[in-house]
C-alpha cells in the first residue's frame, strides 16, 4: 500500500471544505495504492501524483459536499472512469446508494474491485451508456458527470431519471458551463469556482 501520511490527506482536502475522519483517510490510502497499482496496464488515470490525485480526483469530487446536501439517497454517476466522483462521494457520506455507470469493460471491472477492497456497501455498477440504462433502474436523488459529452442528450436523460426535487451535478470547464445555459430543462445555480482551479467549475441544475 502507498505511505500517505493522514495528515497530507486532511491537509489536501482541507480546502475542499472536507475533512476526513481516520478510517475515511485509511480509505483513500487504499484507494490511490489500488488505482496506482491498475494503472500500470488500465489507462484510468494520467495524474499520478500523490498530491495531484488527492486534490483533483478526491477533492475536486468532495467539494459538492459543501454544496448539495447527500447524506443518503440514491445516485448515479455517469461515466465513473476511474471511480471520480461517484466513489470518492461515497468515502465521503457512506449511507447514499451509489450507481456507477461506466461502459468500458476494464474500467468497470476496477470499479467493481475498488468497491470491494473498500468494502463499500450498495455500490452498483452497470456497464451501460447513459441512453441503454433500463427502465428498471429507476429514479434518483443525484446524478453525476465530470464530463458531459452530448449535452442535450445527457441533460435529456437526468431529467428523465431524476426525482421532482432531484440535483444534477457537474464538473465542467469553462465552455461546458456556458453551454449548460442554453438548456433550459433545469433551473442552473451560479457556476461554482472549483478551489485551486481557474477554469474549473461546480454546475448544479434542479428540475424546473
Amino acid at each position: 500500500m502507498v505511505l500517505i501520511p493522514s495528515a497530507q490527506i486532511k491537509f489536501s482536502l482541507a480546502i475542499y471544505g472536507f475533512a476526513p475522519s481516520e478510517s475515511q483517510c485509511q480509505q483513500i490510502r487504499a484507494y490511490i495504492s489500488l488505482l496506482l497499482r491498475w494503472n500500470r496496464t488500465v489507462s484510468l488515470t494520467a495524474i499520478t501524483g500523490i498530491d495531484e490525485i488527492l486534490r483533483f480526483h478526491f477533492g475536486e469530487s468532495l467539494f459538492a459536499l459543501q454544496h448539495v446536501p447527500m447524506e443518503k439517497g440514491r445516485l448515479a454517476d455517469v461515466g465513473s472512469g476511474a471511480g471520480f466522483p461517484g466513489l470518492a462521494l461515497k468515502i465521503g457520506r457512506p449511507r447514499l446508494d451509489l450507481t456507477l455507470l461506466e461502459p468500458n469493460q476494464k474500467k468497470a471491472t476496477f470499479l467493481r474491485e475498488i468497491s470491494r477492497e473498500l468494502r463499500l456497501e450498495d455500490v452498483q455498477v452497470l456497464r451501460s451508456q447513459f441512453e441503454h440504462l433500463s427502465p428498471e433502474v429507476g429514479e434518483f436523488e443525484h446524478i453525476t458527470a465530470r464530463a458531459l459529452g452530448s449535452h442535450e442528450a445527457f441533460v435529456r436523460f437526468a431529467e428523465s431519471r431524476l426525482i421532482r426535487s432531484g440535483k444534477l451535478i457537474l464538473w465542467i470547464g469553462q465552455e461546458d458551463a456556458a453551454a449548460t445555459n442554453s438548456t433550459k430543462i433545469f433551473q442552473w445555480g451560479d457556476p461554482i469556482l472549483i478551489p485551486g482551479a481557474k477554469r474549473r467549475f461546480l454546475r448544479i441544475g434542479s428540475k424546473k
